[in-house]
Formats: structure tokens, C-alpha cells, sequence
């Protein structure tokens, strides 16, 4: 965790939404695609990646049946697209509890962002699944609705035009240490969240809670 140097100069929050504000399990998706697959769980693992298709369907660039079809044939699934969309929901779990609680107190005395890469699939599903997440927030950011995308440089710029808010005023807390160092070479103060511990220290050092 880094605290920022001016605790007096952060004038908004921005929070991630998986792994910070809402619980998320990639392997909840393995093992519902393993049902439809020749490959076993472990094999899918292996095979399932982040790579420039999932960044473009996250970026809004390619819609879901055609990310789909690109996992079908990626993890060997004999399965329709509702079987892929099913494995694809269980993703997420729910709301965290603690560290929306944190970000209510937060929100008291200071504007809070949420900004997510994701997609529309998902996107549809929050507020039947994480219902407190998508209502804890001024305003929420996506990465398929902007085009952009975490580390992306540009994404923190967009949203900081968007809010009106210098980079440097803004903090930052998400569980991905590539994103949270992206951040801080763009300007903002970020804090790397590996539990509501995290965002319970932070949101104290600087006279939130």
C-alpha cells in the first residue's frame, strides 16, 4: 500500500470493482466450461488467458458472441453460447460487505468513482449480483463503454478529464499491481488491495474513517 505524499491534496476516490468492492472467482468459470469440454479443468486453466481478444471485448471493440466463439474454440467447448454465458456470469460473486461499508463513511466527505474493466455481458449482471456495488458510487466507469481499458494511460486521463480532478488528486485502489503501478507512473497515488484491510488503512491514513 502507498499512501499519498499529500494526504490534504486527494480530492476524489476511484475504486476497482473485482477483487476491492466485489468478490470475483475466474475459476467458478473453469469448472462450469470443463462440463462441455474434452479438457479437464486444469487444462482449461492453462489455456484461458487475458489475451488481446478478451482486451477487445473489454474495450467494447467485439461483442460477447463473438468473444464467445473465440473461448469455444480457445478451450475446446461443444457448448451454445448460453453454456459460455453461464460459466462466464459465475465470475462473480457479490458485493464485499466491509470494504463497501468503507467506501459509504468515504463518500461522506469525498466524491467516489468506480471504474471496472469490463464488459456489457457483466456489466447487466451487477445489479442483480452485486446490487450494493452499483449504487455505492457518484459515478461509474467501463471499459467497454469507454474504449479504453486498465493500465492504459489514456483510461486514467479520460476519467480525470471526465470528473474534473488532476491525476494527482485522485486515489487510487485496485487488487492488480499492474494497474495499480500504471496509476501511480500516470500521476495518481494508488493503493494495491489484497483484502478490505487494505482499503480500511489507506482511507484512515488520510482522515476518511
Amino acid at each position: 500500500m502507498t499512501a499519498p505524499d499529500n494526504p490534504d491534496n486527494v480530492e476524489a476516490l476511484l475504486f476497482d470493482l473485482g477483487g476491492v468492492v466485489v468478490e470475483i472467482d475466474f475459476g467458478l468459470a473453469i469448472d462450469s466450461w470443463a462440463t462441455h469440454s474434452r479438457l479437464s479443468a486444469s487444462e482449461i486453466r492453462d489455456r484461458f488467458a487475458m489475451d488481446a481478444v478478451y482486451e477487445q471485448h473489454e474495450r467494447g471493440e467485439i461483442g460477447a458472441v463473438e468473444y464467445f466463439g473465440h473461448l469455444r474454440a480457445e478451450l475446446e467447448l461443444d457448448a451454445s453460447d448460453e453454456e459460455i454465458l453461464a460459466g462466464w456470469n459465475a465470475i462473480i460473486i457479490g458485493d464485499i460487505a466491509e470494504s463497501l461499508g468503507y467506501v459509504a463513511t468515504a463518500r461522506e466527505k469525498l466524491p467516489c468513482y468506480l471504474f471496472s474493466n469490463s464488459n456489457a455481458v457483466h456489466v447487466d449482471t451487477w445489479p442483480s449480483v452485486c446490487p450494493v456495488a452499483t449504487t455505492a458510487f457518484d459515478r461509474i466507469f467501463v471499459s467497454f463503454e469507454m474504449g479504453l481499458r486498465k493500465p492504459e494511460r489514456a483510461a486514467f486521463e479520460a476519467i480525470s478529464e471526465a470528473i474534473g480532478t488532476p491525476l494527482s488528486s485522485v486515489l487510487f485502489f485496485d487488487d492488480t499491481l499492474e494497474n495499480v503501478e500504471a496509476a501511480r507512473a500516470a500521476g495518481l497515488p494508488a493503493v494495491h488491495v489484497r483484502s478490505p484491510v487494505d482499503v480500511r488503512q489507506a482511507l484512515a491514513e488520510i482522515g476518511l474513517l
